[in-house]
């Protein structure tokens, strides 16, 4: 039987301010966007601003209602992924296979390693201790014969604690917590389970395996799989590299767009954002998905395939703006765009007469020779024309912090 680990390090940008911030260990600490810019939401919060009822994603405002006196620090997403990789070095002193799920968690296969350093608990136990002492962090650790499981785990003692999940145990502990608290089952289909009557996870069960598949399809189908600790997915080697399923950018900006032509700025910035990255990882995109966010934050989304595979940006903002065309939502709060169904850029290409490969290679060939320009020089060395039509809206366009990328299935 395997034994799967799943480390969660516990309140994790907050914790880590608080280490490089020992003045505000005593009080109620968020980490959190910038007002100003409307990107004013809760990135992460310490346990003491969470017994003030302080969640992750609510607005500055609506948090600071509810605790007063809470701090807001800006993000500081280097200092965080020291920390991470910090952790990351431990997991691999037991291990080699260590998968990471986003920069602060990670599963662990300790299946081989439990003749060196003891059962899967006891090198739970030693990550725990090791995590506290030489990183001055608290982690919770979900152990169990699976990843599902060992998730969950992670998630069900909160903080600085160790879950053990067994087959002969998961019934008491997992069937009886609410059907949401599986991995990978989202709000729709909590709310989709909710209106026949399934709340918890045994009830899921109990619906069936058939009746899952016929209402949910293979979501269903994976549903069941993972209730009944049936899931196989292996641990990935530290080494493995996850395939890139989409690259997007999306953005907040300082104003609501009030009309297309308001939209149309945001949409190239994003696009170039984007066919830079796809260039860099030498991938095109065979279809494009738009995101959009009304004012009364109601959240749309539209996708395309495209004609031919691309990876230039005055392509992907023309398809963008083609599917813009079908909303009449203004304002909108916020936007985003994202490359999809992505191939590798040696793939075959089929070619046909109503595309102009010459000028497509031409295309292709200004924007290496801009992004050679911007790295040497600064992202606005060189702007497009409609982007400086608007002073507030081109400064999205502006450099900014960004969060790590991590990939993951």
């Amino acid at each position: 039987m395997r034994i799967i680990l799943h480390s969660d390090l516990n309140n994790c940008y907050a914790s880590i301010e608080s280490i490089d911030h020992p003045e505000y260990r005593e009080i109620p600490l968020a980490v959190g966007g910038d007002p100003e810019k409307r990107h004013g939401i809760i990135l992460a919060k310490n346990e003491i601003a969470k017994k003030y009822g302080v969640k992750t994603g609510e607005p500055l405002w609506q948090a600071q209602r509810k605790c007063p006196s809470l701090k807001i620090l800006p993000p500081n997403f280097p200092l965080y992924q020291k920390y991470c990789n910090k952790a990351r070095e431990i997991y691999c002193e037991y291990t080699d296979l260590v998968e990471a799920f986003g920069p602060d968690e990670a599963w662990l296969d300790v299946t081989g390693s439990t003749e060196l350093f003891g059962s899967g608990e006891v090198i739970a136990e030693e990550i725990r201790h090791r995590i506290k002492t030489e990183l001055g962090l608290t982690v919770s650790i979900g152990v169990s014969y699976n990843k599902v499981f060992a998730k969950f785990g992670s998630d069900y003692k909160k903080p600085d604690a160790v879950t053990l999940i067994t087959p002969e145990n998961f019934k008491e502990i997992v069937w009886k917590a609410p059907v949401g608290d599986l991995l990978f089952v989202g709000p729709s289909t909590v709310r989709e389970l909710n209106r026949r009557c399934i709340y918890t996870v045994e009830d899921a069960v109990k619906l069936g395996r058939e009746r899952l598949i016929q209402i949910f399809g293979k979501n269903g189908e994976r549903l069941y799989i993972y209730a009944m600790g049936m899931d196989t997915t292996p641990v990935m080697n530290i080494d493995e590299v996850l395939p890139i399923k989409s690259i997007g950018n999306s953005t907040t900006p300082p104003r609501d767009l009030k009309n297309f032509e308001d939209a149309k700025i945001l949409l190239y910035i994003l696009s170039e954002s984007v066919a830079k990255r796809l260039r860099s990882h030498s991938l095109l995109c065979t279809g494009v998905q738009l995101h959009i966010r009304t004012s009364g934050l109601i959240t749309l989304e539209r996708q395309k395939k495209l004609k031919f595979p691309t990876n230039i940006s005055e392509n992907i903002c023309k398809e963008g703006l083609e599917l813009l065309k079908m909303y009449d939502s203004y304002p909108l709060r916020s936007i985003g765009i994202r490359a999809i169904d992505l191939i590798p850029d040696s793939s075959p290409r089929q070619t046909t007469m109503f595309i102009d490969e010459v000028k497509e290679g031409k295309k292709e060939s200004l924007e290496l020779t801009v992004d050679k320009i911007r790295d040497k020089y600064g992202k606005e060395s060189i702007v497009r024309s409609v982007i400086l039509s608007d002073s507030i809206l081109s400064q999205s366009n502006k450099p900014r912090s960004e969060p790590p990328a991590f990939y993951t299935h």
